[in-house]
């Protein structure tokens, strides 16, 4: 009895700070997946892309992501593989096996140009599945670049600031 809708789901981001977005992008894809693709920007991207010196290594937010996926026994859930990816894309415009894609919202538009891809190069397109945005309590999505900042933690609670 298959209990899980998908073979292989794919699920992909920078992961500088695993935030609980990330978690509940990650527990979705395991979820639904019995195996899963975790694509972790390259560092060559993140210097394209985001142009922050204070995300870390790719091998530190890899090593970051099986630590957490290991400790909250994702791994035995499903199996899973993290690889680097040096586009938006990944493994998700060539890969035939692929039958889904996890999003947030803020990724979902991707998504579908992944699918527009699929299809130019005559494969099936990939059921989208999308999260909502974990909202921080300030209403706002939990990111990142706001952790970064100090704004918030990665539960999305307010940091208090230093007065100097």
């Amino acid at each position: 009895m298959k209990t899980k809708p998908f073979n292989l789901v794919a699920v992909g981001g920078t992961f500088d700070r695993l935030h609980k977005g990330h978690k509940e992008l990650l527990k979705l894809a395991f979820k639904i997946g019995h195996r899963v693709i975790i694509g972790v920007t390259s560092d060559k991207m993140v210097a394209r892309s985001k142009g922050d010196s204070a995300i870390g290594s790719f091998e530190k937010r890899k090593r970051r992501l099986e630590e957490w996926i290991e400790k909250e026994g994702m791994g035995e859930v499903a199996e899973y593989e993290v690889v680097m990816i040096d586009d938006v894309y990944g493994t998700a415009i060539y890969d035939e096996e692929l039958e889904a894609l996890v999003v947030s919202e803020e990724t979902f538009q991707r998504a579908l140009t992944i699918n527009k891809l699929r299809i130019k190069r005559g494969l099936k397109p990939l059921i989208v599945v999308v999260t909502p945005m974990v909202l921080a309590y300030d209403g706002k999505p939990i990111s990142s670049t706001r952790i970064r900042r100090g704004e918030i933690d990665e539960e999305g609670r307010p940091l208090l600031k230093t007065l100097s």
